[in-house]
């Protein structure tokens, strides 16, 4: 698979929401513009806040617009304010370049429920799609796994479900090269007869007319790479992933600590450096920033409100893959006609 687009690419993004502002987000932007020359980045904010970030180096300087707006979408602030209020966000303004054609895709560190709210109301979702979901990659043995939803819908039908599968399995195909996904249904076991009834009647739709359903999966199944692809709720799917981020950070400090305890823990610390070092990068939640909104008639990417300069260059490597590989034409074109995959059971 490679990594060479389709056509060249501009990028929006939303330089002003997020826990930490622009400051990790002008970084990452400059490595993104040194690392593609097809690239352009549409950087959405205060213009006096942020033209003195800006690099200037022609060559960089000349890929780089600025898309004014004097407002910010608050971590805090409700979805309901973000739409209403709000008009001349750096959020909205990077949506509406997206919707308006003058860019491919968007990436916002910002309020996840008010980026869901203002894209799901400026570009409309895909015709077959109900709502879009929130899909990351999880670290686990080999490929990560796709999960999702992440937090977009905290209650999802039997419908939903089913379309998440699609459209987990089309990103899983087209971005990461799997060409048979294998997809999985969270539950609390694996026995046909666990689980709430809508799961059960998502299961029943998914078993024999879905090519790479795998049946239910669980918690413990969620790291081992056994599907591609793990389908959940919202409310389920964020509660996991903030969890896995939480025991990442957690395995990080107790190793911190037992091997600065004593003297000998500290020798043993050092010889042990480089697999040390080698873990904390497997387990770093910023090498898997980056969260797409499926299911938008656009490409829209959620990154960590508290990410770092590298994380929010991972999300923009993230963006500007799903814009090679043109997601939203993919699951177009697997929604239409009507496939198989979302046929009643």
């Amino acid at each position: 698979m490679t990594d060479a687009p389709l056509r060249p690419v501009t990028l929006a993004v939303d330089a002003m929401s997020g826990d930490l502002g622009p400051g990790p987000v002008i970084p990452a932007v400059v490595a993104m513009l040194e690392a593609h020359p097809d690239l352009r980045i549409l950087l959405a904010g205060r213009p006096e806040v942020l033209e003195p970030l800006l690099p200037r180096a022609p060559h960089l300087r000349s890929r780089l617009d600025l898309e004014a707006a004097q407002e910010i979408v608050a971590m805090d602030d409700p979805p309901s304010r973000a739409l209403r209020s709000k008009k001349d966000s750096s959020m909205r303004r990077a949506i509406l370049a997206v919707a308006d054609g003058r860019a491919q895709a968007c990436l916002s560190s910002g309020n996840t429920g008010a980026l869901m709210a203002l894209a799901y109301m400026i570009l409309k979702t895909l015709p077959g799609i109900d709502r879009p979901a929130i899909c990351a990659p999880i670290p686990g043995r080999g490929q990560p796994t796709l999960m999702l939803d992440l937090g977009a819908n905290i209650e999802a039908g039997e419908d939903h479900l089913v379309q998440f599968a699609l459209m987990g399995s089309t990103l899983a195909r087209a971005v990461y090269g799997t060409e048979e996904p294998t997809v999985g249904l969270l539950n609390v076991g694996s026995e046909e007869i666990k689980g709430h009834e809508t799961l059960r009647r998502a299961h029943r739709r998914l078993v024999g007319s879905f090519p790479g359903y795998r049946g239910y999966v669980e918690g413990h199944d969620i790291h081992t790479g056994v599907v591609n692809v793990i389908v959940t709720d919202g409310f389920t799917g964020n509660v996991a992933l903030k969890t896995a981020e939480g025991l990442a950070l957690f395995i990080a400090a107790v190793l911190r600590e037992e091997f600065t305890a004593t003297p000998l823990a500290r020798l043993q610390g050092l010889a042990a450096s480089a697999v040390l070092r080698r873990l904390r990068r497997r387990l770093d939640p910023g090498r898997h920033n980056g969260a797409s909104l499926l299911g938008l008639n656009g490409i829209v990417v959620k990154g960590h409100g508290r990410a770092n300069a590298e994380a929010v260059r991972h999300a923009l490597e993230r963006t500007y893959r799903e814009v090679a590989y043109d997601i939203p034409a993919r699951l177009a074109e697997r929604l239409s006609p009507t496939p198989h995959e979302v046929q009643a059971g």
